[in-house]
């Protein structure tokens, strides 16, 4: 499967040098495109009150047309319509605002953060989820990764179609996911917002305090995130050349991506 790196959403939050990126991966398979999470869409720019809420005054979005996946996807020679699959990491705005650009599309998501979304149960889940993201209806996909075989040591991953791996790593959100897939030469991890910057893991690059400061802030569960936090520096300091590690929102590790 050819895959492509695509940044679907600049954010220029305070004290936050270079910015910030909505890391979106496009996967050309053998019957159609997917993709792993959606970035921000071309509805956001017209209602960002609705669909981003108040995180916008936190993140401060650009929200260029230009950026959007379904942009991007013309861009790249394709019909938007050939989307069939997003996979989600979870269902904060920054991740789920093109999913209107693609309403056939099967959108695939942890059980858990499924159940999340559409029934939150606390203040922050009713803060973080915009049921404008969802008024075009979506065709939502729950799985179990509990149920599955397992990847690279994670217990709950689940294969939901062949070459891509759905990874429960809850802490940032109650059903948050990684989503691993098949490149060919080698598999890309992409953690979602399972952390922010890569010197959470890499243990050596400064990490810019306000995103610490907002990582805890808007955390579902602290000590879960600084669980995934370990084992995902334990991947990364393993420096398998089969495997690169991407996050939702470093723009050095969509850089080095993109290079590779």
């Amino acid at each position: 499967m050819r895959v492509h790196h695509l940044n679907c959403g600049t954010m220029r939050p305070a004290l936050t040098p270079g910015g910030l990126v909505c890391h979106v991966l496009l996967v050309q398979t053998g019957d159609g495109l997917l993709l792993v999470d959606s970035g921000f869409g071309l509805r956001d720019a017209a209602d960002p009150a609705r669909r981003i809420g108040g995180a916008r005054h936190l993140i401060r979005p650009v929200l260029d047309d230009s950026e959007t996946a379904s942009r991007q996807v013309q861009r790249l020679g394709h019909d938007p319509a050939a989307v069939r699959d997003i996979v989600l990491t979870h269902g904060d705005a920054d991740h789920t605002g093109g999913l209107a650009d693609f309403p056939h599309a099967r959108v695939h998501l942890t059980a858990a953060e499924s159940d999340a979304v559409q029934r939150p149960r606390t203040r922050n889940e009713r803060y973080r989820y915009r049921p404008a993201q969802r008024e075009h209806g979506p065709h939502l996909v729950e799985h179990e990764p509990s149920a599955g075989d397992g990847w690279r040591g994670f217990a709950a991953a689940t294969e939901i179609r062949p070459g891509v791996v759905l990874i429960a790593l809850p802490g940032h959100t109650r059903g948050h996911a990684a989503v691993a897939v098949d490149a060919g030469d080698r598999w890309i991890l992409h953690a979602g917002d399972a952390f922010y910057h890569r010197g959470q893991i890499d243990g050596a690059t400064p990490v810019p305090r306000m995103l610490a400061g907002s990582e805890r802030m808007i955390a579902h569960d602290r000590a879960l995130v600084r669980a995934n936090h370990a084992r995902l520096a334990e991947l990364w300091a393993s420096a398998d050349p089969s495997l690169t590690i991407v996050n939702a929102h470093d723009p050095e590790l969509l850089r080095r991506a993109r290079s590779r």
